[in-house]
């Protein structure tokens, strides 16, 4: 007898768990429920149609429903919304949305992909005329519609994520001027505050505003505009506001059904993607996984992880045996010409679960600096101090960004350590890398550290430094002029160091650095081996410029 099978939401989850699962076994019988009008679609692509890159909203459809259900032989049921799981009698109530009609459908395996919804804070004005917010293809016509037909001159955006970003991009090259409000002292929060410096430093340079530690209170109307009220009580006068502040499971199902959950409400599952009940999987935004590195309960909103879990679940409810490793968490987001990057665990995640960590930056060009149009980008590598295992990585650059942080994930994958990124042979010609691809110094600078070859200083750790360090700027005389010098720093350049070693005191700790850490870790080698104490400011004065000069 074949197997009925019904999923709950569409999109990535769902859509990949039924096309996997109608592979694995032609008989069964499989039903998606959807309660929008949409099977499948791109939202990761939003963000784009709304500013124009993506000209036409039928490229956001991976699929229509028809299409998809003639290729895969699959029940699909739009505008019907799914109200309650009876698990006793292994059915499901549904209602249908346009017709208001309800009805029971039975199954034998169930797999929930219902997704996340936006979080929308308790505050006047929130359900107000121009309030938007941005998750499925209507929310982006309406936005798109504001745009094109409003001219709106300005706009605020609630939230400093992904989302928000991607938003601010698009609405500035539509011509629209852009505020983030953002309740933490930095935007994107699986960035580390100094390297998500840099991604401000580029909306700042588009014209964005970043209004950061301040929170949304009210939204009132003045006139045809928004008067948006903050807990700062800095006024902001816009013509459209959008919410972004985050997103919730939806667990309702789940919850009222008595399936366990975990403790910030989203599903528990098993690495099957099974939940409490063996019969029921679950898989997306909705769920509670295992972070593949530090091996503790996560949940990540990601398309990546929840196609993989989706054709994990299928397996299971199909008969097969498959099972989730955990998430790395990798992302990436365009910010105008500026890339940033992120996989594994960030500071802020091990500081909060007190696991030691070793930090090194490194900032190297995306190909060979001769060949024309290489672009830097900052690389913070966090690992462990006992086996030098790579715990995370975050990359902020131009070109060439996306490679090397597919190379770090699949380096925290693989459970491999810095001195395997100094082994890695990759591939190398002058308009692609360097000799040395940036992986490799990246595993170089850490490895230094873990050797002991080199004693590391962080940007943080500066204003505690007291009358017994002496802060050495080792950088040529141009350099300084044209871009500063950290408060206090002595100056001798490199090539002068050696003759001038009779000047220095052995009783100080100098603190070296020139501008991204090479030659400071050339000026620590010497003085170590003349009999001074000294370390070298981790990424030099770029890294710390970004993380506190011009804050």
């Amino acid at each position: 007898m074949s197997t009925k099978l019904i999923i709950i939401g569409g999109v990535a989850g769902g859509a990949t768990a039924a096309a996997r699962a109608r592979r694995l076994d032609e008989h069964a019988r499989i039903i998606i429920f959807e309660r929008g009008e949409f099977v499948s679609f791109a939202n990761c692509g939003l963000p784009y149609y709304i500013g124009g890159t993506i000209r036409e909203r039928g490229s956001l459809l991976v699929t229509t429903s028809a299409a998809f259900s003639t290729r895969y032989n699959i029940d699909i049921r739009t505008f019907s919304e799914v109200t309650g799981i009876d698990r006793q009698g292994k059915a499901v109530e549904v209602r249908n949305l346009l017709t208001g009609e309800t009805y029971r459908e039975t199954y034998d395996k169930l797999i929930l992909s219902p997704g996340a919804e936006p979080i929308l804070p308790p505050i006047e004005g929130i359900d107000g005329e121009n309030v938007f917010r941005l998750r499925t293809i209507p929310d982006a016509d309406r936005i798109k519609a504001r745009v094109e037909s409003g001219n709106p001159g300005s706009a605020v955006i609630v939230g400093g994520g992904f989302i928000g970003i991607e938003m601010a991009e698009n609405l500035v090259q539509r011509g629209v001027k852009t505020t983030i409000l953002e309740k933490l002292d930095q935007i994107l929060p699986p960035l580390d505050p100094e390297m998500a410096a840099i991604v401000q430093d580029a909306l700042e340079e588009q014209g964005v505003v970043c209004e950061l530690g301040n929170g949304l209170k009210a939204i009132t109307r003045k006139g045809d505009r928004l008067a948006v009220e903050t807990e700062k009580g800095i006024p902001i006068e816009c013509d459209m506001l959008i919410l972004s502040v985050g997103i919730r499971p939806e667990n309702r199902l789940a919850k009222e059904a008595g399936l366990t959950l975990c403790e910030k409400g989203h599903i528990w599952v098993n690495p099957a993607m099974q939940t409490s009940d063996p019969d029921i999987y679950a898989v997306g935004d909705a769920v509670c996984t295992r972070d593949f590195v530090l091996g503790i309960p996560t949940a990540t909103a990601l398309a990546g992880p929840a196609n993989k879990q989706a054709r994990i679940a299928a397996d299971n409810a199909m008969g097969r045996s498959s099972t989730f490793p955990g998430t790395l968490g990798t992302a990436i987001l365009k910010v105008f010409n500026l890339t940033a990057a992120s996989t594994g665990a960030n500071e802020k995640l091990l500081l909060q679960n007190k696991i030691p960590y070793l930090v090194s930056y490194t900032h190297s060009g995306s190909h060979a600096s001769y060949y024309p149009g290489a672009e830097q980008m900052a690389i913070k590598l966090l690992f462990s101090p006992d086996n030098g295992r790579i715990l995370g990585g975050q990359i902020v650059g131009g070109g060439g960004v996306d490679k090397r942080i597919d190379v770090l994930a699949t380096a925290l994958h693989g459970g491999m350590r810095v001195s395997d990124l100094e082994e890695l042979e990759l591939a190398y010609a002058p308009p692609y890398s360097s000799a040395k691809d940036p992986v490799n110094i990246a595993g170089f600078a850490a490895g230094n550290i873990l050797k002991g070859d080199m004693e590391a200083i962080f940007w943080r750790e500066l204003p505690e430094l007291n009358e017994d360090h002496v802060l050495l700027d080792l950088r040529e005389s141009s350099e300084i002029k044209a871009s500063g010098m950290i408060p206090g720093a002595v100056h001798i350049s490199l090539r002068e160091l050696r003759k001038r070693l009779p000047e220095l005191d052995k009783t100080k700790t100098y603190v070296v650095y020139c501008a991204v850490g090479m030659r400071g870790y050339i000026a620590h080698r010497i003085l170590a081996q003349h009999g001074f104490t000294s370390k070298n400011l981790s990424g030099g004065f770029k890294t710390y410029s970004s993380a506190r000069g011009n804050r």
